[in-house]
């Protein structure tokens, strides 16, 4: 057992640290600072998303990598690490998993102290139990003697701060996210409304602008803008990645770079662009990549916007597939639930209000990331101190419109169907038929045709024949649907 733990009865360990002695769980590989944090910030119950522990994996994994390059680090302690952070991104099968031992609440320190200890700590006792020494015995010094030992600060942190490896942690993290996981079902979704739009490209439709008749559209064409919407997603999404591969690391405390190499930076995003496959940089300027958090917004905005995107999507969907009988009905929504505990027979959108619901969560996980941001609240002279629950949320809403999309794709589009009998039907009786005639008999001619028709309950090709406005051909050519949907006269 080393100096500096000792088990007690009650199932704990007595560790030291710069503090004095704190009880800790006996059976986990975190140590007093991080036991600290978790008697400290009992507030929501939710640990720090496990991307960020991962992201936090890479790059102690990355920066030993660089601190041994640079002979910074001798080989022994930097190969411990590198090996320590492996297991932990294997997520520790053998232990319990990864999150037992990365306790902390999203609403901590707000410069993720906390968590960087944390993961400082778990690093180091992995290298302990590797080697047979008892957790806890990265503070001792019979033990660090050993040319493998490393102890939480002075190797696992080398080169670092909380100031610049959490923001940097929150980047990877983020990108990850976005490049593994909702890249993929934006485009597996803009792929699907593509192949819809170029399906239904000879379906005519009636448009409708302030939810009013207006001139007629193909059914195709309405996909296309939907299709459109999620090719730039996809473009945004892009943007973000670029926006996220700046890195923050080599700024420590205030961003001067004080205590690191000056190519430590390089080295450690080199190394991560090896193993992501994301480009990541240096910052171009590290006071402001750790003073203030205006990517994390941007990224944030972004991700609204896609979320605004999907609303607008979903409700027309919802629109259009409204009735059966008594609605537009001119699409056919898949069936996947009944609709009604008490009215039998009926079958909501309910796709689409999980992910119009989604998309709300995403706006409101925007707003707080905002403040986050806003100097006086979270971004104060040389730090920003918002920074877990900033995160916190966006990757929540990467989550979020993943599964909206993946769900919307795989639940709502791939089965639905137009209602080709009903476009017909509600084009022929539309009043905003009479805007191809305006070329030929004037707008006003026009419009009485169409207050007309309204008030005698009949077409427009119906009254206009009955007046003979034209001639019969010549009418059914200025009347044909498929014409108005297209540039020309």
């Amino acid at each position: 057992m080393s100096a500096t733990t000792a088990m007690t009865p009650d199932s704990t360990r007595i560790e030291k640290d710069s503090m004095g002695e704190m009880p800790v769980p006996a059976d986990v590989l975190y140590g007093a600072s991080t036991q600290r944090a978790v008697l400290n910030f009992p507030i929501s119950g939710r640990p720090v998303p496990e991307p960020v522990i991962e992201a936090f994996a890479m790059l102690k994994r990355s920066a030993a990598r660089a601190n041994m390059k640079l002979e910074k680090l001798e080989t022994a302690k930097g190969q411990a690490i590198v090996e320590a952070c492996e297991e932990l991104l294997g997520g520790l099968p053998d232990r319990g998993g990864l999150h037992r031992h990365f306790p902390i609440d999203i609403f901590q320190t707000g410069s993720g102290t906390s968590t960087n200890m944390n993961t400082n700590e778990v690093v180091s006792n992995l290298v302990c139990l590797k080697h047979g020494a008892s957790v806890g015995s990265s503070k001792d010094p019979e033990y660090l003697k050993n040319d493998y030992a490393v102890h939480p600060n002075d190797h696992v942190n080398m080169g670092q701060s909380s100031n610049d490896t959490f923001p940097t942690a929150m980047h990877i993290s983020a990108a990850v996210a976005i490049q593994t996981r909702l890249l993929p079902a934006v485009s597996a979704l803009a792929k699907a409304l593509d192949e819809k739009a170029a399906a239904w490209d000879e379906i005519v439709k009636i448009g409708r602008t302030h939810l009013q008749d207006a001139t007629p559209i193909r059914l195709g064409q309405e996909f296309s803008g939907f299709a459109s919407q999620l090719h730039h997603a996809e473009e945004r999404l892009h943007r973000a990645l670029h926006t996220l591969g700046e890195l923050p690391i080599g700024g420590t405390a205030v961003g001067t770079g004080i205590n690191t190499h000056p190519d430590f930076s390089a080295l450690v995003c080199a190394d991560l662009t090896d193993s992501t496959g994301i480009a990541f940089r240096e910052a171009s300027n590290h006071f402001e990549a750790q003073h203030a958090k205006d990517g994390i917004v941007e990224v944030s905005g972004l991700l609204k916007t896609i979320a605004v995107s999907l609303t607008k999507i979903a409700n027309d969907i919802r629109w259009m597939g409204s009735g059966p009988r008594c609605g537009l009905g001119e699409l056919k929504l898949p069936a996947v639930q009944p609709g009604s505990s008490i009215m039998p027979g009926k079958v909501n959108p309910v796709i689409c209000e999980a992910v119009v619901m989604a998309a709300c969560q995403v706006i409101g996980n925007d707003t707080a990331v905002m403040t986050g941001g806003l100097g006086g609240v979270g971004s104060l002279l040389d730090l920003n101190v918002a920074m877990p629950m900033m995160i916190a949320n966006i990757l929540d809403s990467i989550t979020l419109l993943a599964g909206s999309c993946d769900t919307f794709n795989e639940r709502l589009i791939q089965g639905l169907e137009p209602d080709r009998e009903r476009c017909a039907e509600l084009i022929e009786g539309s009043l905003a038929m009479c805007t191809s005639l305006v070329p030929v008999i004037g707008y006003d001619a026009s419009a009485k045709l169409a207050y007309q028709a309204f008030a005698e309950g009949k077409t427009v090709r119906a009254l206009a024949l009955e007046q003979g406005l034209l001639e019969p051909d010549r009418l059914n050519e200025l009347l044909d649907p498929r014409s108005m949907t297209q540039p020309g006269v």
